[in-house]
């Protein structure tokens, strides 16, 4: 039986038009499946059905999605990165994830000396803006980010990230604006990257990527299908630390704040 779904070109040029026209026609592809972005049932004989391709080096994961939750393309991750995808879903041993990942000196501009190289803490929870409880990304440092091709000691995190379209934050109550080019990757479930555009059209490069895919929770996860929108808040080292709880993370927050040392966004999810 065919199947409603939506193969982008870029899948087809990559699987070739004979994969993709027996997708189409109901050959290869499941009725029934688990959205790979919210992991609830999905059914391409009754609803709009993407076709998302993670491609490493070695190994390629056809996957499927709700349509309303992400749109068919192809997602470029690292090999041991997919293949920890691979065991999440297989169960296999060694697919725990992890929050702190290396990262360039500076994202923003990854030719940062190699003698100043960081790693960036990302973790996510829950913060409540506007009477709402919103999916929320922390971006903090464990070291001082330095301009590329600075020799001084000076921590350029938080002006890089406004370089970059993100936005000081005084009230932790209000909604941080959008910005263009970044959207936020999740997918089978789980956090895979921070996207900002290369440059060229319709392109995106990983501006962090997750070491292996970032488990969220069951709470995160039905905020981000219910807002389509992830409220991404970066601050710099020594400014929000490990927090046990999201209260402690929300007290964190609004104390960087008010000392003008916290920058945010609202990013959509990749694709939309």
């Amino acid at each position: 039986m065919p199947r409603m779904l939506d193969v982008s070109d870029d899948v087809r040029a990559e699987i070739g038009d004979e994969e993709a026209d027996r997708l189409l026609a109901g050959d290869n592809a499941p009725g029934a499946y688990d959205c790979t972005s919210c992991r609830t049932p999905g059914d391409s004989e009754q609803e709009r059905t993407s076709t998302v391709l993670f491609i490493g080096e070695e190994t390629a994961v056809l996957a499927f999605a709700h349509a309303t939750c992400i749109p068919s393309q192809v997602v470029s991750v690292a090999e041991e990165q997919l293949k920890g995808a691979v065991r999440s879903i297989t169960g296999e041993p060694g697919a725990e994830a992890q929050a702190t990942v290396p990262a360039p000196a500076s994202p923003a501009a990854p030719a940062a000396p190699a003698a100043r190289q960081a790693t960036l803490g990302v973790t996510c929870g829950l913060v409540l803006v506007e009477d709402d409880l919103r999916p929320a990304l922390v971006v903090e440092p464990n070291s001082p980010i330095a301009r590329p091709g600075s020799a001084g000691l000076d921590d350029d995190f938080l002006p890089l990230l406004m370089e970059q379209g993100f936005h000081p934050v005084t009230d932790m109550a209000a909604l941080p604006a959008g910005g263009a080019g970044w959207s936020v990757l999740v997918a089978m479930g789980q956090l895979h990257a921070v996207l900002q555009d290369s440059g060229e059209a319709g392109s995106q490069n990983a501006w962090w990527k997750a070491h292996q895919p970032l488990p969220v929770s069951d709470g995160w996860r039905a905020a981000v299908n219910k807002s389509q929108t992830v409220l991404v808040y970066a601050a710099p080292h020594g400014s929000i630390g490990q927090q046990p709880r999201e209260d402690l993370m929300r007290e964190a927050l609004e104390k960087a704040a008010a000392h003008g040392r916290l920058v945010a966004m609202a990013m959509p999810l990749a694709g939309t």
